[in-house]
C-alpha cells in the first residue's frame, strides 16, 4: 500500500461522499467545523488504511465481481481541493481509492474515514464502474435509434446519446450509493470500527434531497441503511 501524489486517472466514479460548502443560510447543524491538526489527521488515516485495506480485499476476492482486488490508496494533495473521495480504476485496470487532504482532516474520528474508504471500496467490489458505462452506452444507443427514427440531424442524434447516456448513468446512481453504504459499512464493521459514528459526516452535509436524476440519496437514507446493516449483522 503506498500513498503517492494522486496523477490524472479516468473512469472515476467519481465524488460519492463530497463534503459541499454549507449554504450561507444554513443552520449551524450542518456548518463545517474547525478541522483535525495536519500530525493528528495523517495518523488517523494511515492507522484507518492499515486496518480497513486489508478487509476491503478480502471481500473483494471473495465476491469475486471483479478480478483486480489489489486496491491502491492515494491521496490527492492538490491545493484548494474541497473534502471529497472517489473510486476509480487505473489504466491497468488495478482499483485507486482517492481523498483529498481537506477531507482527512475534515474527519472527526477514525470511524468516519473507515466508512469512507470502505464506502468507496464497496464500489468497485460491487462493479459499479462497469454497471454504469453498460447503463450509459445502452442509454446512449437508445436515445439514437429513436432521434434517427423521429428524422433529427445528425448533430441533434449526438446530442441525443449524449443526455441518454446521462440519464441512463443517473437513473441507478442512488440505488448503487445505497449499496455501497451497506456493503462499506460491513466492511468497517468487520474492520473492527463503528459505521454508524462513521455516518456522522452526512449530519455536516446540505441534503441532497430526493432530486429527479439526483446522483445521491437522501442522507436520512443513507444514514438508515448503514444502521440496519449493522442490525442485520449484530443482531443489536
Amino acid at each position: 500500500m503506498r500513498l503517492p501524489l494522486i496523477a490524472a486517472l479516468t473512469l472515476a466514479l467519481g465524488g460519492c461522499v463530497t463534503s459541499y460548502p454549507a449554504p450561507p443560510d444554513a443552520p449551524p447543524s450542518i456548518a463545517i467545523a474547525a478541522v483535525q491538526p495536519a500530525q493528528a489527521a495523517a495518523e488517523n488515516f494511515l492507522s484507518v488504511v492499515a486496518r480497513v485495506e486489508p478487509v476491503a480485499e478480502s471481500y473483494c476476492r471473495k465476491r469475486g465481481t471483479v478480478r483486480n482486488c489489489d486496491f491502491r490508496i492515494v491521496v490527492d494533495d492538490r491545493p484548494g481541493q474541497p473534502p471529497n473521495a472517489f473510486q476509480t480504476v487505473d489504466r491497468s485496470n488495478r482499483p485507486v481509492i482517492g481523498f483529498t487532504l481537506a477531507l482527512i482532516a475534515d474527519a472527526r474520528n477514525a470511524d468516519e474515514l473507515a466508512f469512507v474508504l470502505g464506502h468507496e471500496a464497496a464500489h468497485h467490489i460491487a462493479g459499479h464502474i462497469p454497471k454504469r458505462q453498460d447503463q450509459a452506452l445502452s442509454g446512449a444507443l437508445l436515445a439514437g435509434v429513436l432521434a434517427q427514427a423521429s428524422g433529427l440531424s445528425p448533430e441533434e442524434v449526438r446530442a441525443a446519446q449524449n443526455l441518454g447516456a446521462e440519464v441512463a448513468a443517473r437513473s441507478y446512481s442512488k440505488e448503487f450509493e445505497l449499496e455501497a453504504d451497506a456493503l462499506g459499512a460491513e466492511i468497517a464493521l468487520v474492520a473492527g470500527f463503528d459505521p454508524i459514528r462513521g455516518t456522522g459526516f452526512f449530519d455536516r452535509l446540505p441534503d441532497p434531497g430526493d432530486k429527479f436524476l439526483g446522483s445521491h440519496p437522501p442522507n436520512t437514507q443513507r444514514k438508515a441503511v448503514v444502521a440496519a446493516t449493522v442490525r442485520r449483522l449484530t443482531g443489536a
